[in-house]
C-alpha cells in the first residue's frame, strides 16, 4: 500500500461550480496544472468510467525532470467515481519507463459546503514512490490555487 498525500482549501465558489470545473475538458486544461507548467488534454471521454489522457509540459525541465520524457509528464486518468456535486474520484497512471512511478494513484475531491464557498479536500492514495511527497502535496495545493482563481474570477466557471 502506498501513501497518502493531501491537499485543502476553501474556494469561493459553490459545490456545483466546483464540480463542473473538475468534469469540464477546457477548465481542466486552464487550472489543473501546478504553477510550473502547462496542460494539454489528448483525449476526453465524459462521464462514468471515462476519463483523459493530459500532457503536463514542463516550462523549466531543467528544474523539474518530467517522468515520460525531459519535459513532460503523460497520465491517463480514468473517471472511477462521479458524485455531483460532492465528489470525483479519479485513477491515475503515468506513462514512464522508471519503475518509480508504475501503479495507479487514486486522486479523490471532496466537495462540501462551506458558507457562500467550498472546502476541496485532495486525497492523492498509492502515489508512486517516484514523487516526492513535499512536491506532490505543493503541486495539489498549486492546482488548488489555481482552481480557485479560475472560478473566483467569475467569467470562467463551465
Amino acid at each position: 500500500m502506498g501513501r497518502t498525500d493531501r491537499a485543502g482549501r476553501v474556494i469561493a465558489a459553490p459545490p456545483a461550480a466546483v464540480y463542473d470545473a473538475l468534469t469540464n475538458r477546457g477548465s481542466l486544461e486552464t487550472w489543473l496544472p501546478p504553477d510550473g507548467m502547462r496542460g494539454r488534454i489528448e483525449w476526453w471521454d465524459p462521464g462514468p468510467g471515462g476519463g483523459f489522457r493530459m500532457v503536463l509540459t514542463y516550462l523549466d525541465p531543467a528544474d523539474s525532470p518530467g517522468k515520460t520524457s525531459a519535459a513532460t509528464d503523460v497520465v491517463d486518468i480514468k473517471f472511477a467515481d462521479l458524485v455531483p456535486p460532492e465528489r470525483v474520484v479519479q485513477r491515475a497512471v503515468f506513462e514512464a519507463d522508471d519503475p518509480a512511478y508504475a501503479g495507479t494513484m487514486t486522486m479523490t475531491w471532496d466537495l462540501n459546503a462551506d458558507g457562500d464557498g467550498t472546502e476541496v479536500t485532495v486525497s492523492a492514495t498509492n502515489v508512486p514512490s517516484g514523487i516526492d511527497q513535499a512536491v506532490h502535496e505543493a503541486g495539489i495545493a498549486s492546482s488548488l490555487a489555481n482552481l480557485a482563481a479560475y472560478l473566483e474570477a467569475g467569467d470562467n466557471r463551465p
